[in-house]
């Protein structure tokens, strides 16, 4: 008789590396589960309590590991409920497979029960299209071994992303006498390398350079491309600045690091980043966060500065600036190539020629130290998001896992929170949604469990998954969610009062005007943590997050955080294009008029 298609799928995923499945049950999918149940098919499966949870739970998992694995949803709003999600990996080239249900072959068209099926039938393949790197509808149960190693293929090739397959209900309970593919016969050999007359004209520039820079993007991070990276600017000296997803790609202890580039960025990345004369991009793309949009002189001025950009995704080539030296490749092979073309005598070179420009680089990171000082220790209550992670950074160790939400700890985290090693700062550099930390918190936990995690979160985006604490109460898994509570969306909040002098819907406050806050605490403890505790004073903090990581246990510490523009959150360094009101201040619009003329992308 064959198998099903679902015990097909479940053998795949086992011999493909997924240590679990996660997801959430439903008429549309529970043929395709109950195979997970079957005798060589056995998979753990990790029950969520909304979809979008799912897919941001392995989407970290492959973040932290370099392993893809499974989510699956049922059909109708279970599918559509995984859209947040399949953005959010795709914007930030990270790798998943979503498995959802579909109609019944012989029921399509007929607007069953949660079918979308106006313009064709299946239509969410359509709605997906548009977040994953590749999809495929399985029509037959002999298809399920081939496509599956399509899917996986797609996923661990190139530039990585979310891949999708939609398997109907009656497909789900097919058999075929069939087995699964071996998955080592169905992928390239190797890492893409970069063309040699590339490689030897981006090292000659490198050379030439007084004033060179790396860039490291999510690429660099992602192609675990951290001990070529090291190696190169050790021995050109170069200074490295970093994108979101680039952050940890270097030690941020390391001397030659130079802070966060783009908005926000750093005094010292920004002004490193914009008077290079040369820029190395290690598979950043350039994004307006990244590159202050694309003002000259506020994070990159390309040109003046010649541009080297390496990137698996050729597309990405001289998108938003002119590459001189455009190299596609997998980072770390390139930076690999590059290592094996120095010479001792260029090491020697360098060091003559920039050890001023180090020293300029040193300068600005002992300024920059003094700027942040009024925000990292600050001593008042309420707190400061700078504050609250300089007292965290003290107790997590070095290789511990951050998480991050949207808006302003986002920001504050990426300036001014040390990332020491790669894949431990897990955030959603591009789509920025708000209800991904706490999900990718469980994942990260998940993948590595021997590791500390701590989720860091505002509360206006922790109410977005907050439900997902029930995972780590009913599994026990000890992750740390530390809440920044400012009562609002206040980085929207703070942007309104910048552009428009005044806000709406961004802050928490009662019909008379008063700020109106959940005890996040106390909330925990309803659903089963222990180690629960709102802190009001700075001076107590790092003892409630020591014994919070020393329990093993799940564990909340919620923190009041000032709305103060002035000190709450993160320096505004850099500049990113809001256009504007008629009614904006007139500084504003001064400002604004001249950045636009600025913009090199235009």
């Amino acid at each position: 008789m064959g198998y099903t298609t679902g015990q097909i799928i479940a053998r795949a995923l086992k011999c493909y590396g997924a240590p679990y499945v996660t997801g959430l049950p439903g008429h549309g999918n529970w043929s395709l589960l109950d195979a997970f149940l079957d005798e060589g098919c056995e998979l753990p499966f990790v029950q969520v309590f909304h979809e979008q949870s799912a897919v941001h739970i392995a989407d970290a998992h492959y973040r932290v590991t370099g392993q893809p694995i499974a989510a699956t949803t049922s059909i109708g709003p279970g599918t559509t409920n995984t859209v947040i999600g399949l953005a959010t990996a795709y914007a930030d080239s990270t790798s998943l497979l979503l498995l959802t249900g579909s109609t019944a072959t012989h029921m399509r068209n007929h607007g069953v029960m949660q079918e979308l099926d106006r313009f064709h039938s299946p239509d969410f393949p359509a709605v997906s299209a548009a977040v994953t790197k590749r999809n495929f509808e399985m029509v037959k149960a002999i298809e399920a071994p081939f496509l599956m190693h399509r899917a996986f293929n797609a996923m661990l090739s190139g530039r990585p992303g979310p891949v999708h397959i939609e398997i109907p209900l009656d497909v789900q309970v097919e058999q075929a006498d069939v087995d699964v593919a071996d998955l080592k016969c169905r992928l390239p050999v190797g890492r893409p390398r970069a063309d040699s007359d590339a490689v030897e004209a981006a090292v000659r520039l490198l050379g030439s350079a007084e004033r060179p820079c790396i860039v490291a993007g999510g690429g660099a991070v992602m192609s675990d491309a951290a001990p070529e990276l090291k190696s190169l600017v050790e021995r050109l000296s170069i200074p490295v600045v970093y994108t979101w997803n680039g952050k940890g790609a270097l030690p941020d202890d390391h001397p030659l690091n130079a802070g966060t580039a783009g908005w926000p960025g750093s005094l010292p990345g920004n002004t490193i980043a914009a008077s290079a004369d040369v820029v190395l991009s290690l598979g950043c793309k350039f994004t307006d966060w990244s590159a202050s949009s694309w003002r000259r002189g506020a994070t990159f001025s390309l040109p003046p500065g010649r541009l080297v950009q390496v990137d698996v995704d050729a597309a990405e080539i001289g998108k938003n600036y002119p590459a001189e030296v455009g190299v596609v490749a997998d980072v770390k092979s390139a930076l690999s190539d590059m290592l094996a073309v120095l010479s001792p005598e260029d090491d020697r070179r360098a060091a003559r020629r920039r050890s001023g420009y180090l020293d300029e680089l040193a300068g600005l990171k002992e300024r920059w130290a003094e700027v942040l000082s009024p925000r990292r220790d600050h001593p008042g209550s309420p707190m400061t998001m700078l504050r609250v992670l300089h007292e965290l950074r003290q107790v997590l160790p070095r290789e511990g896992i951050v998480t991050v939400g949207s808006g302003h700890p986002q920001s504050s985290t990426k300036q001014a929170f040390p990332i020491y090693e790669p894949r431990t700062h897990i955030t959603s550099g591009s789509f920025s949604p708000m209800g991904f930390a706490v999900p990718a918190a469980i994942g990260a936990k998940l993948a590595k469990p021997d590791t500390p995690v701590v989720c860091i979160v505002g509360d206006g985006d922790f109410m977005m998954t907050m439900q997902e604490l029930a995972i780590c109460a009913m599994r026990d898994l000890p992750v740390v969610f530390l809440i920044l509570n400012n009562r609002g969306f206040i980085s929207i909040r703070d942007g309104q009062h910048g552009l428009m002098t005044r806000q709406i819907g961004s802050e928490f406050n009662d019909l008379a005007g008063n700020e109106y806050s959940v005890d996040f605490a106390a909330m925990a403890r309803t659903f089963g943590f222990e180690q629960a505790v709102r802190v009001a004073d700075p001076t107590d903090l790092a003892g409630a997050l020591q014994r919070a990581l020393d329990s093993n246990e799940p564990a909340v510490v919620e923190t009041l955080i000032s709305r103060d523009a002035s000190i709450a959150a993160a320096e505004v360094v850099g500049w990113w294009d809001f256009p504007l009101l008629p009614t904006a201040p007139a500084e504003v619009r001064a400002d604004y008029e001249i950045g636009l003329r600025e913009e090199q992308h235009l």
